[in-house]
């Protein structure tokens, strides 16, 4: 898949955890666990933005385009 996903990279940056994360973006660890190793087919906008509110991010800091 060309899109990769660098939710790890960001939360080791903030110092955060995916437990953390998950308790104040209001996202089950299943549902942010699957988005983080690359395994979800799809992410709501609501919850890319409550995402990068959280970690103070930008999309391009968690999503990465990479041609095949």
């Amino acid at each position: 898949m060309p899109i990769i996903v660098n939710l790890d990279v960001v939360l080791a940056q903030r110092k955060m955890s995916l437990t953390e994360l998950s308790e104040r973006v209001g996202i089950t660890m299943s549902n942010l666990s699957i988005l983080k190793t690359g395994k979800a087919k799809a992410i709501r906008l609501e919850t890319l933005n409550a995402i990068c509110e959280v970690l103070d991010c930008q999309p391009g800091d968690i999503l990465e385009f990479r041609k095949s």
